[in-house]
């Protein structure tokens, strides 16, 4: 995609095709159902346009923190979620930080709370929120251990194992991000895009 297309919607006044924009281009894998959910920062008045965005799809999403007028949002499907954090593995994972619930609303609530949490000390994100969004285990683990040193390589998250297998899963990602741009431009809502 050309740096004046996304110029264009970047600095475009128009908040809900801005919105609409930044969905599609950093939502992409999920909306495509390859991945199990998505994180972005939005301008606060752009986050009044989500409600409106994901009418009638799966397509739930909570708001972590906002700061400066910038929110963080978490966009995922409820039914896939739930299986992946019950998942014994990610359980565990996620109990060492305090998840002792099952509920996945309560979980999200922690999450916010821990997001909040580190953001005021300034240190980036809660280390658990890559079980969240759907990183393999064990590099969720290596960025824990490595303290997001001693990477393998990098591209959507730090890998620590298995990086054959990330290419692909990043290489999936991009082709994720082409195809929804296009299908954006070709005049596609979001509704239309998401799986």
């Amino acid at each position: 995609m050309s740096s004046e297309t996304l110029s264009y919607f970047f600095k475009n006044e128009d908040i809900k095709l801005k919105a609409r924009f930044q969905v599609a281009l950093q939502c992409a894998p999920f909306l495509k159902g390859i991945k199990i959910s998505s994180v972005i920062t939005m301008e606060q008045k752009m986050c009044e346009e989500l409600q409106e965005i994901f009418e009638e799809t799966e397509v739930e999403y909570r708001i972590l923190s906002c700061r400066d007028s910038r929110c963080l949002v978490f966009f995922f499907r409820r039914s896939e979620l739930e299986y992946h954090l019950m998942l014994p593995d990610n359980q565990r994972l996620l109990e060492a930080y305090g998840y002792h619930m099952r509920n996945l609303d309560e979980m999200l609530k922690r999450l916010a709370q821990r997001v909040r949490q580190i953001s005021s000390r300034k240190l980036g994100f809660p280390h658990e929120i890559g079980v969240f969004l759907g990183y393999p285990k064990e590099d969720v683990e290596g960025f824990i251990h490595n303290e997001g040193r001693k990477y393998l390589m990098i591209g959507y998250w730090k890998v620590y194992s298995n990086p054959s297998r990330a290419k692909m899963i990043f290489k999936s990602y991009d082709q994720a991000k082409e195809g929804v741009v296009r299908e954006f431009l070709a005049g596609k809502s979001i509704r239309e895009i998401a799986q």
